[in-house]
């Protein structure tokens, strides 16, 4: 196997992405994760503008990943499974565009994998409901502030994270115990 293999990058949304990015940050394999926009039609657009549904855009992650150690595919089944893609432009408490289940592909071999993914999760019977995940070519990604980066790892003890990113957190850690970084904390 090369060991010099080039990163790959994957981009998607599953609602708030202080949440999608705690959970990818934990998963072997992956490099690094950056919280932005994308799919919308403003140019730069603010984290203020983005919560008010009126960009378009997503929020969203990068997920920058050695194929080598994680598959693009297996990168897409940790997504459906932590968020609840059945639910159109929501999560949780989270309403909006904003918040809706994008993948986000970067090339035509992406797409094809993403719909082949999209529709074995669909066939799975994991969901009581169809999947409505976009699944749309990026045209361009602008990353968040820096205050949105790392959020879960510098802020756990503010009310959002204790009530939403922590418990998506744990149930990734149970459920794919055998795919993170390190082993995870009891």
């Amino acid at each position: 196997m090369d060991q010099h293999t080039a990163s790959q990058t994957a981009t998607i949304g599953g609602g708030c992405f202080w949440c999608t990015e705690a959970v990818f940050l934990e998963l072997r394999g992956v490099q690094r994760v950056v919280s932005g926009y994308a799919g919308g039609h403003v140019k730069n657009p603010s984290y203020k503008q983005i919560c008010t549904g009126s960009t378009g855009h997503a929020e969203v992650i990068q997920v920058i990943f050695d194929p080598a150690l994680i598959s693009y595919d297996d990168i897409l089944r940790v997504f459906f499974a932590s968020h609840d893609p059945t639910t159109l432009n929501r999560q949780g408490a989270d309403v909006g565009t904003q918040y809706r289940s994008i993948i986000l592909t970067h090339d035509d071999a992406q797409r094809e994998v993403a719909q082949r993914v999209l529709a074995e999760m669909d066939a799975s019977g994991l969901f009581p409901q169809r999947i409505v995940t976009e699944i749309a070519p990026l045209e361009i990604f602008y990353p968040a502030e820096a205050e949105h980066q790392d959020y879960f790892a510098r802020n756990p003890w503010s009310g959002y994270c204790q009530m939403v990113v922590a418990p998506k957190v744990r149930k990734f850690r149970k459920e794919f115990a055998g795919q993170l970084r390190v082993a995870a904390p009891r």
